[in-house]
């Protein structure tokens, strides 16, 4: 599954959502990670109530299963789970590798239900037919 992070120096999650001067999306499975690129966004990203600043990020995201951020604006939550992306929030700034170990010890573990539902869809679709003996 595809995990996008919210960074201004590509180390840390430190970056509200709509300011983020970059987009770290890394692949994540219960055996490791990578980084598989990394968005950068130029031009003036402070907090103004333009929403159009939001849809380059969004296309950056969109196949992504989680987005983690250090903050993000109502409005911008709703449309990340509009593309069904699961948002979560750090309360303060923590490295990415971290988040990306904590993660992954999750799906070594139990998931939580919402985590269930984000892997069941990305499992490819297996069907079982029963041989049919006429």
């Amino acid at each position: 599954m595809k995990v996008a992070f919210a960074t201004q120096d590509l180390m840390r999650i430190d970056a509200h959502f709509g300011w983020a001067r970059n987009i770290a999306i890394y692949n994540l499975e219960p055996d490791g990670f990578a980084l598989d690129k990394v968005v950068a966004f130029e031009g003036d990203l402070k907090e103004d109530g333009d929403e159009d600043k939001l849809a380059p990020k969004l296309e950056a995201i969109k196949d992504c299963s989680i987005l983690v951020v250090a903050a993000i604006g109502g409005s911008g939550a709703a449309r990340v789970v509009a593309q069904n992306i699961h948002p979560m929030k750090v309360n303060e700034p923590e490295p990415i590798e971290g988040m990306l170990v904590k993660l992954q010890d999750v799906l070594k573990g139990t998931p939580p239900p919402w985590l269930r539902k984000i892997l069941a869809k990305s499992q490819p679709k297996t069907f079982e037919f029963e041989d049919e003996d006429a």
